[in-house]
């Protein structure tokens, strides 16, 4: 099934490296240093998340977007401050106290999954690699280099720098061109159908779905579960709960 590959693209967050446990750990650490007294920990959780899920949509229709892509901080405040405001406070030094802490504790928490460096250190030379991932360009850059990772990869691919970002389709083509691949020969692993499956297979890639239970983010109510493919998706090539199993796939 994964016969005749010659490139294979990773996502990063929570395909190489554990990104919702992160921020999930994160915020409550930040929320219990700086939230305000006497509120819990937990409904600060579901205003944060009431307030993403408000805020996200709109960076493109805003111009927040253009920010965003170059550095994470103006955004990540700015989603603190709303958070604020969804419980009737207007605070900018503990806005910008949760917003420090909240970055400081994402990546102290960040991890990569455990059979990842088993996985690289299986394709490295044998495959050109490629990273492709959506995000602010520091934020990213400290993700990779935080994990230490960025040896394996012939191309790091990322939202901020390219000033674009899965699942355009021309996103793809840049990788392909760059790592010299085919549609044919080029293999996605990414653990979101809309961003990594669905637009891989739509440019005529492989696609390896990976879906773990623990993929539910942090802006989800508390009845969400893992992403699942829309009835009229196209099935991803492999669906598999971990990274481990795909070095039997591709061997």
């Amino acid at each position: 099934m994964l016969s005749n590959v010659r490139a294979i693209v990773f996502d990063l967050d929570d395909t190489l490296c554990g990104y919702w446990d992160a921020s999930k750990a994160a915020m409550r650490t930040a929320f219990a240093q700086h939230g305000p007294p006497g509120v819990d920990v937990e409904d600060m959780v579901k205003h944060w998340a009431k307030a993403f899920r408000e805020f996200s949509p709109t960076l493109k229709k805003t111009g927040l977007y253009e920010v965003y892509l170059k550095q994470g901080e103006p955004t990540r405040t700015e989603q603190m401050r709303r958070t604020l405001a969804q419980m009737g406070i207007e605070d900018e030094d503990r806005a910008q106290a949760l917003s420090e802490a909240y970055a400081r504790e994402r990546n102290a928490n960040l991890k990569l999954f455990p059979d990842a460096i088993q996985v690289l250190d299986f394709c490295k030379g044998k495959y050109k690699l490629g990273l492709l991932t959506n995000g602010p360009a520091d934020i990213q850059r400290q993700e990779v280099a935080a994990t230490g990772i960025e040896s394996y990869f012939d191309g790091i691919f990322i939202e901020g720098e390219m000033g674009r970002g899965k699942p355009l389709l021309e996103v793809f083509r840049h990788v392909e061109a760059t790592l010299g691949s085919t549609p044919e020969t080029t293999l996605m692993v990414g653990n979101s159908y809309a961003h990594d499956v669905r637009p891989a297979l739509g440019a005529g890639w492989r696609a390896v779905w990976i879906r773990r239970p623990s993929d539910v983010p942090p802006s989800a109510d508390g009845t969400a579960k893992p992403e699942s493919k829309p009835e009229d998706g196209p099935e991803p090539t492999m669906t598999l709960g971990a990274l481990a199993p795909l070095l039997e796939a591709i061997s």
